[in-house]
């Protein structure tokens, strides 16, 4: 992990806190455009609020995939070590990940809420547990597409357009009750969604209805889970260092 660190942040500027300093301007970013364009979603909810908790939760799946896609190829040397297995390059970057998704997440809200530009969550426990439900997706997600990598290059091909479909679906810029019936059932197909209603709802508590099956979203999870577990036993018989 600290190779992992050391290689793409370096030591100089700012180091391994860009981590959380890339998904934090990003955020802020789309915070600042939607709030200077006068967006309100033609709701009460705060635009501040609905962008940090929206576009918080796409980046960490987003990012944990893309980074696993490249897992192997750019650490093929360091499978000379016969302690250092495929999983172990996975595991790194989902870790990595998911903390500096987490760490920005908790940054902004605890510095806009100081600010009283947002209010704090209204159930705490349910934004953590939605939080760790996205964060199970993009580590199943990171595990599955970053296994089957060492399959054939076309995942990775396949997966940028497709992540960039993904985004506007993903429900960080709309809660699926805004929506009609026909377009809902088709959203929430889509496992992230369910997490991202889940956080809003611990945030935003009565004053949005939200529409989520946690036990959909786990199965799925858990799915892609072991998929991607097999998937990486059997990549690293089939990756082997020069």
């Amino acid at each position: 992990m600290m190779r992992e660190v050391i290689t793409r942040f370096g030591r100089e500027n700012l180091g391994v806190l860009w981590l959380i300093g890339e998904p934090a301007l990003f955020t802020l970013g789309v915070a600042a455009l939607w709030s200077a364009a006068g967006l309100s979603h033609g709701s009460g909810i705060p635009i501040v609020a609905f962008a940090i908790t929206g576009y918080s939760s796409v980046l960490m799946w987003r990012n944990t995939a893309s980074k696993c896609n490249a897992a192997i190829s750019q650490n093929f040397n360091l499978l000379y070590h016969r302690n250092v297995q495929v999983v172990d390059l996975f595991i790194t970057r989902i870790l990595l990940e998911l903390a500096g998704a987490t760490a920005s997440f908790m940054l902004l809200s605890v510095l806009f809420i100081s600010l009283n530009m947002m209010k704090p969550p209204v159930d705490m426990m349910t934004v953590i547990g939605g939080w760790l439900m996205l964060a199970w997706f993009g580590a199943s997600l990171g595990l599955l597409l970053g296994s089957a990598m060492a399959y054939s290059e076309l995942v990775d091909r396949v997966w940028h357009p497709t992540s960039y479909l993904l985004f506007p679906l993903s429900g960080a810029a709309f809660m699926v009750e805004w929506l009609p019936k026909p377009a809902q059932q088709v959203v929430l197909l889509l496992p992230m969604v369910h997490g991202v209603e889940m956080v809003r709802e611990g945030f935003f508590g009565n004053t949005v209805k939200t529409h989520y099956d946690i036990p959909y979203m786990a199965a799925i999870c858990l799915v892609m889970n072991l998929v991607g577990l097999f998937l990486a036993r059997d990549a690293s018989r089939r990756v082997q260092a020069p």
